[in-house]
Order: C-alpha cells, then sequence, then structure tokens
C-alpha cells in the first residue's frame, strides 16, 4: 500500500513540478517561453520576450524645457541594461556598461553627465554625457570600460551630475555602479572544462522574492536548507555547463535521485527551474499556474536554490528551486 501511495505522489510531482521544454529535446533551436532582461540570448534563433515593455524615451524634449532651481529634480535607477552585477568578463576584455536611469523630476535634463567618482575605474573616462531627458521619462547611459589582467571581483561607483556639477541622488544613494567578476569557477564536465560563475546575492533576491509571493497569500516563509541548496545547485551547474533546460539530469537522475544523494530523506518536496535574472525567473513561473501553485505551496517548509551562469550557454543564467518539508 505505501508503494502505491509513493507512486501516486510521484505522479503527481511529475504533473505539477516540471518545466515544459519536450521541443527543446528534439528541436534544438525551438525557444520555451520564458523572459529576460538583460540577459540576451546567445543560442541562434532564440527570442525571448521581455514581460514589462521600457517606458520609451521621447523623440523630443518638451519645447523651453530646462533644468531650473524653480522645478524639483529627482532620478532613480531601473535596471542594469547591460552587465548586471557580478556578471563574468574575461581579462582584459572591452565592454560597454549600460544603466537605465529614470528622470523623476519636473526638470528637464540638460548637459547633465554621469562621472566616475570612486573603487576600480577599468579604464573608465572621467565623465559621460546623459542624452537629453524630458522629466518622467527613462534614459541609458553608457559607459566603455576594459576589464583587469588579474582575476577578482571589481566595483566603480558614478555619480549623476547636473548641468552645474551638482550631485543628483539616484533614489536615496549617491553613487551607482558597475561590478564585475574577472576569471571564472573551472568544474570538470565529461571531458572538458566549464567556465562558471555563481551569485550568492541572486539567490537571496531569489528566496526574498519567493517568501514576499508567499506572504502576499498569507503562507509562511520558508527556511532555507543546506541538502536542498546542495541538490539545486548541482543541478543547475548541470544544466548551465551542458547547455539544457531540463528536470532530468544527464547522468539520468531525476529531483528524488538528486535529493537522496544530497541527504535529504523527506518523501514530499517539488523542484521548478527557470533562466535569466531573479525577477525573470519570478516572471517566468507567475505566468504558468502550476509553477505558481509550486511558489505558494502550503505544504513546503523549506527552500534549496542553485544558480550558475555559464556566458557561452544559450540561456545564461540557470536557476534550480528545491523545496520541501522534514
Amino acid at each position: 500500500m505505501l508503494k502505491k501511495i509513493r507512486l501516486i505522489f510521484l505522479f503527481f510531482l511529475i504533473l505539477t513540478s516540471c518545466v515544459t521544454v519536450s521541443q527543446e529535446t528534439t528541436t534544438p533551436d525551438a525557444a520555451p517561453l520564458f523572459v529576460t532582461s538583460t540577459l540576451p540570448p546567445t543560442k541562434q534563433g532564440l527570442t525571448l520576450p521581455t514581460p514589462i515593455p521600457s517606458t520609451p524615451t521621447p523623440d523630443a524634449l518638451t519645447p523651453n524645457a530646462t533644468s531650473s532651481t524653480s522645478c524639483k529634480d529627482s532620478a532613480i535607477f531601473v535596471e542594469d541594461v547591460t552587465f548586471p552585477d557580478n556578471a563574468n568578463v574575461a581579462q582584459g576584455e572591452k565592454f560597454t556598461k549600460t544603466w537605465k536611469l529614470k528622470n523623476t523630476g519636473a526638470c528637464a535634463w540638460t548637459d547633465y553627465s554621469v562621472a566616475f567618482v570612486s573603487g576600480d575605474r577599468m579604464d573608465a573616462p572621467d565623465s559621460v554625457p546623459v542624452p537629453e531627458t524630458a522629466a518622467k521619462s527613462s534614459v541609458d547611459v553608457s559607459v566603455d570600460l576594459v576589464a583587469p589582467s588579474a582575476d577578482g571581483g571589481y566595483t566603480g561607483n558614478y555619480e549623476l551630475r547636473n548641468a552645474a556639477g551638482e550631485i543628483l541622488p539616484i533614489g536615496i544613494e549617491k553613487t551607482f555602479w558597475v561590478k564585475i567578476v574577472v576569471g571564472n569557477t573551472v568544474a570538470q564536465i565529461g571531458n572538458t572544462n566549464c567556465y562558471y560563475t555563481t551569485n550568492p546575492d541572486y539567490v537571496q533576491q531569489l528566496i526574498d522574492l519567493i517568501n514576499q509571493a508567499r506572504a502576499d497569500v498569507g503562507r509562511a516563509a520558508l527556511t532555507v536548507n543546506a541538502q536542498l541548496t546542495s541538490a539545486a545547485q548541482g543541478h543547475s551547474l548541470d544544466m548551465g555547463c551542458n547547455d539544457f533546460l531540463e528536470h532530468s539530469g544527464t547522468d539520468g537522475t531525476w529531483i528524488g535521485d538528486r535529493l537522496l544523494q544530497a541527504g535529504y530523506l523527506s518523501t514530499y518536496y517539488l523542484e521548478i527551474i527557470a533562466i535569466g535574472l531573479p525577477q525573470d525567473a519570478i516572471n517566468q513561473w507567475r505566468i504558468d499556474p502550476l509553477h505558481w501553485d509550486a511558489v505558494i505551496n502550503s505544504r513546503v517548509t523549506e527552500i534549496g536554490v542553485g544558480y550558475v551562469f555559464v556566458r557561452t550557454s544559450s540561456y545564461g543564467g540557470y536557476w534550480t528551486v528545491n523545496m520541501g518539508r522534514p
């Protein structure tokens, strides 16, 4: 009887916790309906929709609108358009960092600039001009950089300045930044090396987003479990280094196998997978009722999140979230 119950439960898990990716296994260039806001796909033919379009910058400024002391001047950071925090960059690589800022004040931005102020310069100029931006509009600002020639983490800090050279805070912060990692962690996958990076900040962001979604519907927050985390990280590494997006591992293991290998003995567990940044993962699950039911499942109490970024892969960042109860 117990064996029958477990078989029924396994069938339930298969129905409720799997991402449908059968097209990708039979047609390599077919794209799942996933979204990513700042990680452009490297797989040829892959197009990923953006869930929330950015506010376009108007073609022209309001006539005679200029910055002045008589109007309120304010700004917020919208997103990293390129090279999100802790993105991996090769030694000596030239790259362009782009931020999206929004003019939330009543003054148009004319002759504004973004200036390097501290941290790792990475061949940054002293300042770059900000395109003219009408009030309540967004603007992309870019700076050309060169990665250092030694492995490690690097951060450069910048300020937004008005035409008079005065600092305009970005929300409650005076600075915003570019943060990169030079060098990779190497894993031996088969007969080849896989170069990848991890991001503990992203992992915590996703855990916070999941717990917030649960709180919104009156569900308890999940606590982090080391065994669930180990199994999740291992599967994300497998997906990223072997360039696939499925629950079945390249060694034929399924979620239950991976949890047993990690020492997690519970018979109630769920697994969901995604790509992109933390908010991208939430967006992907939210549009699918079965996956969203897993996010807000009332029976699970523990969580483990795995994240791996492989720059040469089709999707960039790979997420595995394991949830269960002891």
